[in-house]
């Protein structure tokens, strides 16, 4: 088992705790009736965003594949729309404020630059290149590093070329 989900049921577990106590806050301030309507509320507004957000990054990820541009970016744009409509739907007070979060433009982009982060770290750079583009580098300017010294390559099989497959060290 990962390291990470180990912590989930705890991490579930604290999360309904949460939710309960904050619902019972909202109802000894609002009242009962209207904690009730409030999460009933948001998640109507949740399953109706839903069905807009996985229509409009379904339309996305066409649209760049039609124009031949890389998906990535549609697709992480989708997938943080999709969980702002589902945290939204789900019943609870905390849930919904994190998916209406999630929802507003400048923390969607905040959200969709995490997503596109992670997704490089744990895909090939060959894959996340299909993904996303092309990557940019930053280059220092500033004092000039030492150039290591090429070294002499290596001839095998008498310089006939031969097939192979580059494995990124720690992906196998």
């Amino acid at each position: 088992m990962r390291r990470g989900l180990r912590f989930v049921p705890l991490a579930l577990l604290l999360a309904v705790v949460l939710e309960l106590a904050v619902f019972v806050g909202v109802g000894r301030a609002l009242g009962f009736g209207a904690a009730v309507l409030l999460v009933f509320a948001a998640s109507l507004l949740g399953l109706v965003l839903l069905r807009r957000e996985g229509m409009r990054a379904w339309r996305g990820f066409r649209a760049a594949a039609a124009a031949g541009q890389p998906p990535g970016g549609q697709v992480t744009d989708g997938l943080v729309g999709l969980a702002g409509a589902l945290l939204l739907a789900v019943p609870g007070l905390v849930s919904g404020l994190v998916g209406l979060l999630l929802l507003v433009p400048p923390v969607r982009r905040l959200a969709r630059a995490g997503v596109r982060r992670a997704t490089e770290r744990r895909v090939s750079s060959m894959v996340a290149g299909d993904l996303f583009g092309p990557r940019t580098v930053r280059v220092r300017q500033g004092a000039p590093q030492p150039t290591p010294q090429p070294q002499q390559p290596v001839v095998v099989d008498g310089g006939r070329a031969i097939e192979g497959e580059i494995v990124e060290p720690g992906r196998h």
